[in-house]
């Protein structure tokens, strides 16, 4: 069965030069550095993508591929859900990005086969911000509730409360943020890696959340619509536990995550998500080096298709 929360294609982005970005060093604590070569590293993501694709499209999920072979110098174009978002009713968003080999994600052959294949009504393109050094990372920066119609946002210099703002006027949602930060102190830099939204069930570290009163606002938001709240340890979110994607498959919804956030959950969490879910664990540990999950190399596709 569908659901307005979990899509069922995805965008995803094949990477031929994947290393580890340093322009997103600064920020994102999640970056790991190997001793391997970067060539090394770029053979081994690109049989993880490749045998991630083949586990999805088995599930009955469409998974659209476009390649990255290196020439613009992108290293973390296998996580294309911070560069656009699509919508119900045939909207999409083109995001400004934070750091400028990031800027150069943005490719046109993907929203034109968006447009060929599915119902597309408008663009609304918020990129042309980064020239004021405004920053709005997609589905990295905001986790949408779909049903519920709200944006939570961690606050950082990835996503501007103005442009968060502007973004939830035109489409509708109401934005929830808030201060984030890890069990060390640093600043959550992506709202992603610390919760996800499914359609019968949440996925948040709320220890992460610096407010308590706040913290409370969010869980209370979360049971809203009867979802199954489930509290992450800090240790689950840095084993990329909270960077999960629910997806509509071909024998009903899945849960696309690491095989490494699998391990981390207990049995009781693991029992709450399969009463609505099938577990579906891809193994990237090379591509979790660069600092995202799953979740960050899903786009998801929220459009009617064509006939």
């Amino acid at each position: 069965m569908n659901s307005i929360q979990a899509p069922s294609a995805v965008v995803m982005i094949r990477p031929h030069c994947f290393h580890s970005n340093p322009e997103t060093r600064g920020d994102n604590a999640f970056q790991t550095l190997r001793g391997t070569s970067p060539g090394g590293d770029a053979k081994a993501a690109l049989a993880e993508f490749d045998t991630a694709v083949a586990k999805l499209r088995a599930s009955g999920i469409r998974v659209h591929v476009f390649d990255d072979t290196g020439e613009r110098d992108t290293p973390d174009s296998v996580f294309p859900n911070n560069w656009f978002s699509t919508h119900a009713g045939g909207h999409i968003a083109i995001y400004p990005m934070f750091a400028a080999n990031r800027q150069r994600e943005r490719r046109a052959d993907v929203l034109e086969l968006l447009k060929q294949e599915y119902r597309v009504q408008d663009m609304i393109d918020y990129s042309g911000l980064e020239q004021d050094g405004l920053a709005l990372e997609g589905t990295g920066a905001m986790v949408l509730d779909h049903i519920g119609r709200i944006a939570y946002v961690v606050q950082s210099n990835r996503a501007d409360p103005v442009l968060l703002e502007r973004f939830c006027t035109h489409f509708n949602y109401e934005p929830m943020a808030f201060a984030a930060q890890d069990a060390m102190g640093r600043d959550v830099y992506h709202t992603n890696v610390l919760m996800a939204v499914g359609t019968s069930f949440a996925m948040i570290c709320l220890d992460m959340i610096c407010d308590p009163q706040r913290r409370a606002e969010v869980r209370k938001r979360l049971e809203e619509n009867g979802r199954d709240v489930i509290d992450l340890s800090y240790s689950q979110i840095s084993e990329f536990a909270g960077n999960t994607l629910e997806l509509s498959g071909t024998d009903g919804r899945v849960l696309a995550l690491s095989s490494r956030a699998l391990k981390s959950l207990t049995s009781a969490q693991v029992t709450t998500l399969e009463k609505t879910v099938q577990l579906l664990p891809l193994d990237i540990p090379t591509i979790e080096t660069a600092g995202g999950s799953v979740r960050c190399m899903l786009a998801g596709v929220h459009l009617t298709r064509r006939n």
